[in-house]
């Protein structure tokens, strides 16, 4: 039986909306009484957290796929966390779940809240907890669906993905080689580069922080890139835009380089390749796909069981460290999909 009374609930708030970089600032520290769950609901203790770069932009105000975090609010996130108390008839104590938990340790889901917050028990036979965060959760769907869905990769076609080591850029450079293509990364310097090639399986990888993008792409798709699977926009975004195939198709899934500009985000210059390749470019947003999860979770989890897959998290311990942990993302001082660990299992 769960003593209530001596638990307290650390928070992480939204402050400010930050203006460029986020900092330790931005964030306010709160503690609360935990309460036990309410008829049809449970009570969830955080073990971690996925930190993810459309954070930064669920911070900013205005209109976007998702309604902003509001000041004083629980930071948005999503985790793996340990049923403590359960009063709903699907879900029992010891259960591992996966869900919109927020940047705290504790987590009460009403009747209601359970499906609103996409709460489902996690099957740790077809991956680890940190995998369902990476290959198998949120970035793995995204990547799924984006280069499947949007890209419709063919054998044969060339895919070049940006933010190539990150979360996203693991699962879709790996899925394009399963799917036949030859593939080329871009990733900031040369361990990530080399762990791309590697470990992960890919053609090449261009290290932007040490090369000239544009060289590397003419010299590495001389004959022009079918897929590009972008998470960083910017300049690399333009490089890629003047060596488009006829037919190309472009996913943007983000633009991390652009995310803390504080004069505002820079367009593409060469869009007209579009219209030259018969090119098209289309946004991905995951929750789009959340009905067909089990499809991608079932065919992904096949590959890491067979080894022609792999996963690799970055796990950074302690909510306190939060503020500073996100601002990895931003200046690729995470290796691996960014998590962070908030108690242990």
């Amino acid at each position: 039986m769960t003593d209530f009374a001596s638990l307290q609930n650390h928070q992480i708030r939204l402050a400010a909306r930050p203006v460029g970089m986020t900092t330790r600032e931005n964030w306010s520290f709160t503690t609360e009484p935990v309460a036990a769950p309410a008829d049809g609901g449970i009570l969830v203790k955080t073990l971690y957290l996925s930190l993810d770069p459309a954070m930064r932009g669920w911070m900013n105000e205005g209109k976007s796929y998702i309604a902003p975090v509001e000041i004083g609010e629980v930071m948005r996130a999503g985790g793996i966390g340990k049923v403590v108390a359960s009063e709903h008839p699907d879900f029992a104590e010891g259960d591992l779940v996966s869900g919109g938990l927020g940047v705290q340790e504790y987590k009460e889901f009403g009747a209601a809240d359970i499906k609103r917050s996409g709460v489902f028990k996690i099957d740790t036979r077809l991956g680890t907890p940190t995998q369902w965060l990476n290959v198998l959760g949120m970035p793995g769907m995204t990547g799924y669906f984006g280069l499947m869905d949007v890209g419709q990769p063919k054998a044969g076609d060339v895919v070049v993905v940006s933010g190539a080591s990150g979360a996203v850029g693991q699962t879709v450079g790996q899925l394009a080689k399963i799917k036949g293509c030859r593939v080329v990364g871009i990733a900031g310097g040369k361990a990530k580069c080399d762990f791309v090639v590697d470990e992960l399986g890919f053609d090449a990888c261009i290290d932007y922080k040490n090369e000239d993008v544009r060289e590397g792409l003419k010299a590495q798709c001389p004959e022009g890139i079918d897929i590009y699977f972008d998470n960083v926009g910017g300049e690399i975004l333009d490089h890629v835009l003047a060596r488009l195939r006829r037919k190309a198709r472009i996913i943007i899934c983000g633009a991390i380089s652009q995310y803390n500009s504080a004069t505002g985000m820079q367009g593409p210059k060469n869009y007209l390749s579009l219209l030259v390749n018969r090119a098209r470019m289309e946004g991905i947003v995951v929750f789009d796909y959340a009905d067909r999860y089990p499809v991608a979770i079932a065919e992904l989890a096949g590959y890491l069981e067979d080894g022609r897959m792999k996963s690799r998290e970055d796990v950074v311990a302690g909510l306190d460290t939060f503020p500073e942990s996100l601002v990895k993302l931003f200046t690729g001082g995470n290796f691996g999909k960014l998590v962070l660990q908030v108690a242990s299992e």
